[in-house]
């Protein structure tokens, strides 16, 4: 890889760590629900993009695999947490 490449990956890993830690302040202190599973949701785009960004620069596949459990995990969760909030009960 490039110099220039792996510059580049270091800096979206910092991006995303940031936007990781601010996401948590928010789930920690956010002022209603559906500020927290907001911040959930952008906690685990910001975990599966950190993710992502590791399987190029180390060149493994399980990475990528990794990725798309934690897309799979967060969609299934984000759904139920928008059914309990709205219903009130996630099974009917």
């Amino acid at each position: 890889m490039t110099q220039l490449l792996m510059w580049t990956m270091g800096f979206t890993l910092a991006c995303l760590g940031a936007a990781a830690v601010f996401a948590a302040v928010r789930l920690f202190l956010g002022p209603g629900a559906q500020d927290r599973v907001l911040a959930l949701d952008c906690l685990y785009m910001c975990a599966m993009l950190i993710v992502l960004v590791l399987g190029m620069r180390f060149g493994h596949a399980v990475y990528f695999e990794i990725a798309l459990l934690i897309a799979l995990v967060g969609f299934v969760g984000s759904v139920a947490m928008a059914r309990f909030l709205l219903r009130g009960e996630v099974i009917e």
